[in-house]
């Protein structure tokens, strides 16, 4: 098939080394497994570009910054002009990545008669007038109607999600929550002997809980060790409390996301820290940790019980509790052998069950029967 991949979000870029980046290019490698043709629209190309990708074609149309209601403008400017340029290149499906203002993916399906998958990732109209500046709401809520509407099958990576996209209009919302690419990363062999090698992959932002797991391993003393994978706002101070709390630890930055399977090789467990409160999310870093085969700690909120099979794949603890993770990773460094079956058992269930090609594979199958269902 001839896919036309979508993304008019410009705080996405297509090979950046964000967890949104990440999961552009997955969708992409796995379409490129099934052997189909693919082109990529957006509005930000992004610098880093992996070698396996490097021959997919790009159409950019980039988004002046201006005020936020020029940008506003710019941005669904730029999905009509994507939008013809799908219908000038042709194809039979359309995947768009659900972005604000935007109508490219229901403009290029209507006139091509194309397949149509919208995949959201997030109530992003509550996060704009949240956590930045959202100027025309009636226009935001307008384009994301017609786009839900329009969509054979609208892929929400959680229940919450997908009650958000059906209340704004989608007829056919499934819950397909993010998936790993278990080619990529692999187990390594395991370290029973020495300190436990706690690791965590994220941007550093506050909904992370980063500052929970730096008091836990600190609690630990010499049983543990912990490396950050990751930079972003919280750096400072987290570098600080590290410090006040007399905790050396190994600071890996920001990296490309092909240089994460090394990183993660060299951990004995993955934590996932979050907050009480977060809701919608579906956690990359916890398919990864699974990916690579790790017994998994992470805080039972939002999707991420769902995610774990509490006691065989990895722990569940309290949110924001520094004592309840420390507990959790006291048992594992405590029990090496527990360690080997809960790395063996995540690795399992992330191919069985997680794996980026059988996640495209289901939301397909979808849009399949949706058709078959409007036509029949």
């Amino acid at each position: 098939m001839r896919i036309a991949y979508l993304c008019v979000d410009p705080g996405v870029p297509v090979f950046g080394t964000k967890g949104s980046s990440v999961h552009v290019q997955e969708i992409v490698r796995s379409f490129l497994a099934r052997g189909d043709e693919v082109t990529i629209y957006c509005t930000r190309r992004g610098e880093h570009v992996p070698a396996d990708l490097a021959s997919v074609r790009v159409v950019e149309v980039r988004v002046g910054k201006g005020d936020p209601a020029e940008r506003e403008r710019n941005i669904a400017a730029a999905s009509r002009e994507l939008a013809a340029r799908i219908v000038a290149d042709g194809c039979d499906l359309v995947y768009e990545r659900f972005s604000l203002f935007s109508r490219g993916g229901a403009t290029a399906a209507a006139t091509t008669g194309a397949t149509f998958i919208l995949e959201g990732n997030a109530p992003l109209i509550e996060e704009q007038r949240e956590h930045r500046v959202l100027v025309d709401e009636v226009e935001a809520l307008a384009a994301a109607h017609d786009a839900l509407a329009t969509a054979d099958v609208v892929a929400c990576v959680s229940a919450p999600v997908a009650e958000w996209a059906t209340a704004h209009g989608a007829p056919r919302a499934m819950v397909s929550p993010n998936g790993v690419n278990t080619d990529r990363i692999r187990p390594s062999a395991p370290s029973p002997d020495g300190p436990l090698r706690v690791g965590f992959v994220g941007t550093l932002k506050p909904w992370h809980g980063v500052e929970v797991v730096i008091d836990a391993v600190a609690s630990l003393g010499e049983r543990a060790t912990l490396t950050l994978i990751g930079d972003g706002p919280e750096g400072p101070a987290l570098r600080q409390r590290a410090a006040d709390r007399g905790i050396e630890v190994e600071w890996a930055g920001a990296v490309l996301p092909e240089h994460i399977p090394a990183l993660v090789a060299g951990l004995d467990v993955g934590v996932a820290p979050y907050p009480a409160g977060a809701g919608y999310f579906s956690p990359l870093k916890v398919y990864e940790y699974l990916a690579a085969g790790l017994p998994v700690v992470a805080s039972a909120v939002g999707q991420v019980p769902d995610i774990l099979d509490d006691g065989v794949t990895g722990l569940l603890v309290e949110p924001g509790s520094a004592t309840a993770l420390a507990d959790a990773l006291a048992r594992l460094a405590d029990d090496p052998a527990l360690r080997l079956r809960m790395g063996a058992a995540a690795r399992a269930d992330a191919v069985a069950r997680h794996d980026w090609n059988r996640v495209l594979a289901r939301i397909l199958e979808a849009a399949d029967a949706a058709r078959r269902e409007v036509y029949a």
